[in-house]
């Protein structure tokens, strides 16, 4: 079983960055498989609604997706000898207010439905104030 902690959330005003981490426990990677052959995803929960995808990334970094309203401003990145994956978000608005997850899948190719993702983080929170 992965376990994935986030962290890197706060509150900041608007048109302030932030980067998120998250980061795949070691010990729980089984005998074959390590956290470079699982795909990546950050998700938002803002309050009353749902939790939506806001970045993806292939196993090995060379694919990513960002949906239409973080686009050039968010960037998502990974490193595997660390284990962790990034969020990298720029021009902040108070709109991005959410709770920010990453998920993990076992997979080679980039995964954008919340479904499809077998291991989640706890969440942390970002707020953007105007």
């Amino acid at each position: 079983q992965v376990q994935l902690l986030e962290s890197g959330g706060g509150l900041v005003q608007a048109g302030d960055s932030l980067r998120l981490s998250c980061v795949g426990s070691r010990r729980t990677f089984s005998s074959y498989a390590t956290f470079s052959n699982y795909a990546m995803g950050w998700f938002r929960q803002a309050p009353g609604k749902e939790r939506d995808i806001v970045a993806a990334i292939t196993w090995r970094g060379g694919s990513t997706y960002y949906t239409d309203s973080v686009k050039g401003r968010f960037t998502i990145s990974r490193d595997n000898d660390k284990n962790t994956v990034y969020l990298q978000m720029n021009s902040l608005q108070p709109e991005d207010t959410a709770v920010y997850y990453c998920a993990a899948v076992l997979s080679i190719r980039l995964h954008l439905r919340e479904g499809e993702y077998r291991y989640w983080g706890q969440g942390t929170q970002v707020t953007v104030s105007s």
